[in-house]
């Protein structure tokens, strides 16, 4: 590591380098462009520890923090793997019942209050998550919430609470589902106890999550700068995917509360909030971003990669619409399949082929197939799986199709207009900003709408080229990959020279500040031992 080289902590969950997808596809660009100007740590949260890298990872990637959420016995192995055994039983051996009780259990009253409160004062939530880093820097995290006290007064914060709103009777949690929602703050807040080196010039999260906890802990004790890329804005789409799931109402609000105080922390200490696209930025001031932090970096394409070639002889003369994408609700497929139906109508001899991931979500892979079954398209939509070269799926089409209900600024839709074809897409995040006046947008969860934009391509030969063209022209204008890159770097150089002014110097919280005094006062004795 080059001591003039920025040391940058990337922050991501459920993506690079474990995972494929837009995300992963834009981390791996930024890494790799910087190999020989930045260096990067990975922290890389996930669901299990038994993942592999989708990457060959470039080689100023110097560490990988992997934090999986479930799975394991002593999440320490993990995010502390590179210290010694005796560090972690020391560390267990001080998370006493009477530690918990006088030191953490303050702590995570405040928590649980801002829990249920999560549009309280700001400051007041970033503080108490700066003060459990803190706590967990010298008590272990899983001895100290295993701690019967805990749960105790976590279900009676709760009931109380229920019990003094005006909620609905069938919404009060039952004692199931209390045990479950102590399970979950259990395992999405393990990133909360890794350890943050004050060596790190700038801290990057990938989404305005729980990977950027170390981002708030990290401004709190150094004055760490951080900055925050969003995509497809995290609590659009913990809206969107809560709001979809098949869980009791209390289940649903914990996870809802619980991603909004977060984000509202992330938010809060951020020096930078980089969206993929305006569109984003109203949802991010509505969680507490500061509109002079708001600085919109677009994706960017390799052009030279992804170019206009001519169609191969298999598709040469079949009209054909690509789409690569995960297959996964938020993708919206089944629409995408009906959208097919309706096509076929007007143009027979369609072909619609689908390529990404069909391993996210395996329940709705089949709920896809057996709608494509009933509506007998078996001969005309094909899921082609993951493949291994996405610059040439593109032009194996006429155009290519987007039917999400929620994106950020997508990495499909400008690398099919860097291969020169077009697009017809659905007008969510940033879709718009890429596609207006070389593609066409539709509305979302619409078939007839969206198959009336891609009849009217496949028809019109004019217009499909016209379109082409100028979604080719405009890549290169405004959507290279070293315009964006350029961006990133720049905004490193600028927030590692900013002057660090530590948060901890002004926090509020009393629970926070006793157990700042007691680490301190444990410091010092240790000193005047030493």
């Amino acid at each position: 590591m080059s001591d003039d080289k920025p040391l940058i902590l990337f922050e991501t969950e459920g993506s690079y380098p474990y995972s494929g997808g837009g995300v992963s596809t834009w981390a791996h660009i930024l890494c790799t462009e910087l190999k020989e100007k930045v260096d990067f740590h990975l922290l890389a949260i996930t669901g299990n520890p038994y993942v592999e890298s989708r990457y060959r990872l470039p080689e100023n990637i110097t560490k990988i923090i992997h934090v999986p959420l479930w799975g394991v016995d002593e999440p320490s192995d993990y995010y502390d793997n590179d210290r010694p055994f005796s560090f972690q039983i020391e560390r267990k051996s001080r998370a006493t019942k009477q530690v918990t009780l006088e030191y953490f259990k303050p702590l995570f009253e405040d928590f649980i209050q801002c829990l249920l409160n999560p549009y309280t004062d700001v400051q007041k939530i970033s503080d108490v998550l700066y003060g459990l880093w803190k706590y967990f820097q010298y008590y272990d995290f899983k001895q100290t919430l295993r701690q019967p006290l805990l749960w105790v007064e976590f279900k009676h914060a709760v009931l109380t609470y229920f019990e003094e709103s005006d909620l609905k009777k069938s919404e009060e949690p039952r004692v199931f589902d209390l045990t479950f929602g102590m399970r979950w703050l259990y395992h999405f807040l393990m990133p909360i106890a890794v350890d943050v080196s004050k060596d790190i010039d700038v801290c990057h999260a990938t989404l305005a999550g729980f990977p950027a906890l170390s981002s708030i802990a990290a401004k709190y004790e150094y004055g760490t700068p951080g900055i925050v890329t969003d995509h497809g804005v995290y609590m659009r789409e913990r809206l969107i995917n809560i709001g979809q799931a098949d869980m009791p109402y209390f289940s649903k609000r914990l996870l809802v509360d619980l991603s909004t105080l977060v984000s509202r922390a992330v938010y809060y200490t951020a020096d930078q909030i980089s969206p993929v696209t305006t569109a984003n930025k109203e949802w991010e001031k509505r969680f507490e971003a500061d509109e002079k932090n708001i600085v919109p970096i677009y994706n960017g394409v390799n052009t030279d990669l992804f170019k206009p070639t001519p169609k191969p002889r298999q598709t040469e003369n079949t009209p054909t619409v690509i789409a690569v994408a995960q297959v996964f609700p938020l993708k919206d497929i089944e629409t995408m399949i009906r959208t097919a139906a309706l096509v076929r109508e007007e143009i027979p001899e369609v072909q619609f082929k689908v390529y990404g991931s069909l391993e996210v979500d395996k329940p709705y892979v089949k709920k896809c197939r057996e709608l494509i079954k009933e509506l007998d398209l078996e001969s005309t939509f094909e899921f082609g799986g993951f493949h291994d070269q996405p610059s040439q799926i593109f032009n194996e089409g006429d155009i290519s199709i987007l039917t999400s209900i929620s994106e950020g600024f997508p990495y499909t839709v400008i690398e099919s207009m860097s291969c020169g074809r077009p697009v017809v897409a659905t007008d969510v995040g940033g879709i718009r900003d890429a596609l207006e006046g070389c593609g066409i947008l539709c509305k979302p969860r619409d078939p007839k709408d969206i198959s009336a934009g891609v009849i009217k391509l496949l028809k019109d030969d004019d217009l499909r080229l016209e379109y082409g063209q100028k979604a080719r022209e405009r890549v290169l204008l405004t959507f290279k990959t070293e315009i964006s890159v350029d961006a990133y770097y720049e905004s490193y150089i600028r927030l590692k020279e900013k002057p660090r002014k530590p948060f901890k110097e002004h926090v509020k919280v009393e629970s926070v500040k006793n157990l700042l005094m007691h680490l301190d006062s444990i410091e010092e004795e240790a000193a005047h031992v030493g």
